[in-house]
């Protein structure tokens, strides 16, 4: 570990100038930069106050679980776990547990503020000795969940110390990441020996797990074949009443860059084949919303912001471009698509998650690079419920899709019908997890209907202070 703290140390530093750049001229990292080192904010404890008053009939205070989910996808993967400890078999055995979320990205804090109201939201913490254990004081959590892939050795170990269980839900390895734990396995065998248990995606994740040195590895299932879709945002309601009756749109969902220059490029040729098209384009990253406005703009076309819809009251008609700058409106906007491409799969990004647009019914097609999500990939591709293509044959796809309504049902039902059959895995791993937690203390419990009353000023302060 010291070793490990010093290598960290000198990262921080010679990263600084780089930080302190990108801070500077994006706003990247400015956000959340003092809980990152290790001062947990003032808001974040009085949140944790109000949400874990005591127990009904003196029994204590509330159970809290801290969960870490680092971006977007695994916050949506988060909340469909969160929601099953609600209502499930969880809910039953430890009533009136709450719950804080950690992010790392900014996009991601966004998501889980919006998604998850009722939990404490905060960036994860540098991953020293000092940091680390203030935010465990403060929380003093029952549970430590770790959502799929990050591992952090300092909270590994410290969790360990402090005899708190630490799990990682949804677990997987990825192709790139799996060559790196493999070279270091003999450094990494002690701390996976400290996790209480992983709970793996699928088999082959449960099998690299095993390689790379983990031995408590069970298989329960990827948590995001259960997540449900949200409610259609105000963004999306808007765009939907704005939208003409005869407007097909194609959504471009989680673009990576260089993406964007390929989907312009076959937007004339879809638009001569399909008059009634609407293109969609929605950047992964929020720090290239601008960038892309200018590809659009250069590439000779106009575009509309999608934050504009508050303030400009008109009709979308066929043959125009929304630019999709928000966080947390795409998965359910994937449900006014005719098709939907999802990216981070044109070129070595390892893809992006089709089964949000999958679970509405929408056909999906992607690229050739879906290392990340190849487990669900393969699931859908063996029942023909979803096209994969290469960059030149995307407008060709897409086109044939537009044309024959009858074909883009039929391949968003069976992705849709991949989904469903897949479903379960959220009640599994809250049934694993239940058996790492000690008994609650006697005392009266919440009933399972209960809900935790946040004073509205302390979420006006935390969503502000984040922003």
């Amino acid at each position: 570990m010291w070793i490990y703290s010093f290598l960290l140390s000198v990262a921080l530093v010679l990263g600084t100038p780089y930080w302190l750049f990108r801070m500077a001229t994006s706003g990247r990292y400015r956000a959340g930069l003092l809980g990152r080192l290790g001062f947990v904010p003032t808001a974040l404890r009085e949140r944790l106050t109000a949400m874990r008053v005591e127990r009904r009939g003196g029994g204590g205070q509330r159970p809290l679980i801290w969960v870490h989910a680092v971006s977007v996808g695994e916050v949506l993967a988060a909340a469909r776990l969160i929601e099953e400890f609600r209502t499930g078999q969880f809910q039953r055995e430890r009533p009136g547990t709450v719950f804080a979320i950690s992010t790392t990205t900014e996009a991601g804090q966004r998501l889980a503020m919006e998604r998850l109201p009722s939990c404490a939201v905060f960036y994860f913490p540098l991953d020293f000795k000092f940091a680390v254990r203030r935010y465990l004081r403060v929380l003093t959590p029952e549970m430590v969940l770790l959502v799929e892939s990050e591992l952090w050795p300092r909270l590994i170990t410290e969790c360990a110390n402090a005899r708190i269980p630490l799990a990682v839900a949804n677990a997987r390895i990825s192709d790139r990441s799996f060559p790196r734990y493999m070279r270091l396995k003999t450094l990494w065998r002690p701390f996976l020996a400290r996790i209480a248990t992983f709970l793996a995606q699928s088999e082959e994740s449960a099998a690299r797990l095993r390689e790379i040195g983990a031995t408590r590895v069970e298989v329960t299932g990827n948590v995001k074949y259960d997540a449900a879709p949200g409610k259609e945002t105000s963004l999306v309601l808007a765009l939907r009443m704005r939208l003409q009756g005869d407007v097909c749109a194609v959504i471009c969902g989680s673009t990576l860059a260089g993406e964007e220059a390929v989907i312009l490029e076959a937007w004339p040729k879809i638009l001569a084949a399909f008059p009634r098209a609407l293109l969609v384009l929605a950047p992964r990253q929020p720090d290239r919303f601008d960038d892309v406005a200018l590809i659009i703009r250069e590439r000779g076309f106009e575009a509309m912001r999608a934050t504009s819809f508050s303030r400009v009251k008109v009709t979308v008609k066929p043959g125009g471009i929304i630019l999709l700058d928000t966080i947390g409106d795409l998965s359910t906007l994937y449900g006014l698509g005719s098709v939907a491409f999802v990216g981070g799969s044109l070129f070595t990004g390892g893809g992006h998650n089709p089964l949000e647009p999958a679970q509405l019914g929408v056909p999906v097609v992607i690229g050739p690079s879906y290392e990340n999500f190849r487990e669900i990939v393969h699931a859908m591709q063996s029942n023909d419920g979803i096209r994969i293509v290469q960059p030149a044959d995307l407008a060709s796809t897409l086109i044939s899709l537009l044309q024959d309504a009858n074909a883009a049902r039929a391949l968003g039902a069976r992705g849709r019908a991949v989904s469903a059959a897949q479903a379960g895995a959220s009640a599994r791993t809250a049934a694993s997890l239940l058996k790492l937690l000690p008994p609650l203390p006697p005392g009266p419990r919440l009933e399972p209907s209960a809900r935790v009353r946040v004073p509205r000023e302390i979420i006006d302060r935390e969503a502000g202070a984040t922003q």
